[in-house]
């Protein structure tokens, strides 16, 4: 199997257990408190992913002694909040957008300067919703043109702010809470819709005072961090793939363990329940302060649905699963609200929009959004623009296609889920 492409297509009934990876937004922010706490921090659950990988590295760079007894398992030795060490060159985030805009709330506080770059796509994606906020709050950071490498002036005397965003993000909210950390006074978040409340979580689990609610968070500066070990669930938008794939393909049950079920970020199985999928939730509990539970998942045919805007930012990453799910419905999809998939790794909209044309589907762009005509899938030749997520997602679309289906540029799929091709061909993917 090539690691620029891989051959998808359609096989038989797909069965058995799944246990995704862990949460790669947890991991990220595990990594990064943990190194920011009094003592010693374990991490079980850690995704073993090239972004996960990126934020561990960049730590090293400053001081952190980390070390991993074992895959999936990180001890974490914490310097304190000031103990971080300017860095002897460049922090490369490598593809990772969650890395690159809360390492710039984090970093906005030190007293030493960092530069933080990443790869050619990373360094086409959009910074200044996270530097302006941190702007106002004192902060010197440095674009090329609103874009990363993000030159960051050390700033030990940050000022709290009450932050409006226009546009929901989990990322901008997140920057502005990690700045907060270093900040004089309390710095509050309202977002328009509610978005995912990792940040808020860990930093409570790590017992720093913050008061958060759908759609608020707010927290004071001059607090301390406190060791706590952590136990990354299974990441949601990892299981995504797999709950599609088995709604689509006719015979399928699959079982997928322990996933994490963050209200904020499980969007998907609401609109695929509205659609007409058929999971199941068991065995629910808790990991690491976060909520999990097994779900099983079954065969079912789906109709077309108008997407609730309110639950998009619930969801963002799941787009590309939505949008092959969508393809195979019974009906119109309409998806609004949507824009922030124009600046992800890719331009989602356009690149699954273009790759589902390919396979024979009636698609139409808005500029937040899409209508979905659905049908049937054909072959053909797909590009993933070197989007993880949209190679997974036409992955899952050639399995139920008429002819074989070509997904190009795969390669940067290990960013968020080392070893996807191995765990679907274990269930019954057809992939090589």
């Amino acid at each position: 199997m090539s690691d620029q492409a891989w051959v998808c297509g359609a096989g038989g009934p797909l069965h058995g257990e799944v246990t995704v990876p862990g949460d790669k937004s947890i991991s990220h922010r595990a990594i990064m408190l943990a190194a920011l706490a009094d003592g010693v921090c374990r991490i079980d659950g850690f995704l073993e992913s090239a972004d996960a990988r990126a934020t561990e590295a960049m730590f090293r760079q400053m001081g952190v002694h980390i070390e991993a007894p074992a895959p999936g398992a990180r001890i974490v030795h914490g310097v304190g909040l000031h103990g971080l060490r300017p860095p002897s060159g460049p922090l490369d985030c490598g593809n990772s957008g969650t890395a690159m805009r809360l390492l710039a709330g984090l970093l906005a506080g030190q007293r030493f300067h960092s530069r933080l770059i990443g790869d050619a796509s990373l360094s086409r994606r959009p910074m200044q919703r996270v530097t302006a906020p941190l702007a106002r709050m004192g902060a010197r950071i440095e674009t090329a043109n609103g874009c990363p490498p993000l030159e960051i002036h050390g700033n030990n005397a940050l000022q709290s702010i009450d932050y409006a965003g226009e546009v929901s993000s989990a990322q901008v909210k997140s920057a502005i809470l990690l700045a907060g950390l270093y900040a004089e006074g309390t710095t509050r978040v309202t977002e328009p819709e509610p978005t995912r409340d990792y940040t808020e979580r860990m930093l409570a689990a790590f017992g720093w005072p913050v008061e958060f609610s759908p759609g608020r968070a707010a927290l004071a500066g001059g607090h301390r961090l406190q060791a706590t070990d952590v136990v990354v669930p299974a990441d949601f938008s990892s299981a995504a793939f797999f709950l599609v794939a088995a709604t689509l393909v006719p015979g399928s049950r699959l079982l997928l363990r322990q996933v994490g079920m963050n209200p904020r970020r499980t969007g998907l199985l609401q609109v695929l329940r509205a659609m007409g999928a058929r999971i199941e939730e068991h065995a629910a509990g808790e990991q690491g302060g976060e909520p999990v539970a097994d779900l099983l998942v079954r065969h079912a045919p789906l109709v077309g649905v108008d997407v609730p805007q309110e639950i998009v930012a619930d969801m963002i990453d799941e787009f590309p699963a939505l949008f092959v799910a969508a393809a195979c419905a019974t009906g119109t999809t309409v998806v609004r609200g949507a824009a922030e998939l124009r600046v992800k790794e890719s331009d989602r909209i356009t690149v699954m929009a273009q790759g589902l044309r390919e396979l024979g589907v009636h698609v139409e762009e808005t500029p937040d959004g899409a209508v979905i005509h659905g049908g049937s899938l054909r072959g053909g030749r797909v590009h993933s623009r070197a989007d993880h997520r949209v190679a997974m997602a036409f992955a899952v679309a050639a399995q139920v296609s008429k002819g074989p289906v070509r997904v190009e540029d795969v390669g940067n799929v290990a960013t968020s889920f080392p070893g996807f091709a191995r765990l679907a061909q274990e269930v019954g993917f057809r992939l090589g």
